[in-house]
């Protein structure tokens, strides 16, 4: 019995702790900031929406509708092509970093 405990304490101590994917790097490693400003607040363009300070759960689920195609009109075509080198666990992150933002 001790062999096994000892066997499980050694496999949870060993195994690697995954963290999350950091939302700020990301933002930037997949160009958001080109359109959308270095800090969500100053868009490229004045059609585009400023990110900073968005509720997390929205944002993700517009990127998330984006990459789908469930939200396809003109203000999504910049987006579209971007969206498709963005996981789901990106997505959250990159939202998460956003919704803390002022």
């Amino acid at each position: 019995m001790k062999l096994v405990i000892a066997l499980l304490a050694a496999g949870l101590v060993a195994s690697p702790v995954i963290a999350a994917p950091d939302g700020a790097a990301l933002y930037a490693e997949k160009t958001c900031n080109a359109c959308h400003g270095p800090k969500g607040d100053k868009p490229l363009m004045p059609n585009y929406p400023k990110l900073a300070g968005q509720n997390a759960a929205y944002a993700e689920q517009q990127m998330k509708d984006i990459k789908s195609g469930a939200r396809n009109n003109g203000q999504t075509a910049a987006m579209k092509g971007v969206m498709h080198l963005v996981s789901d666990e990106e997505m959250k992150a990159i939202s998460v970093f956003l919704s803390k933002l002022k």
